[in-house]
């Protein structure tokens, strides 16, 4: 049995993910959902106190995330 090695093609690569807080390529984080929020926001988040106006930003940026359809 032959096996063919495909090449890659890929002009530019990045390590990590990008986050829906910061919207920055970071490489550690954790997932809800489908969506990648970096450990640097989700510990911002967690600190943040509900009468700090970041709070709010934080809810509207949270708010995007949508749980995903199961299809079966």
């Amino acid at each position: 049995m032959e096996v063919e090695m495909l090449g890659t093609t890929t002009t530019k690569t990045t390590a990590g993910e990008t986050c829906a807080v910061c919207e920055q390529v970071k490489g550690m984080g954790i997932h809800l959902y489908t969506t990648f929020i970096c450990e640097e926001c989700e510990r911002d988040m967690i600190g943040t106190d509900t009468n700090d106006p970041k709070y709010q930003y934080y809810l509207k940026k949270l708010r995007k995330i949508t749980n995903p359809e199961i299809l079966s």
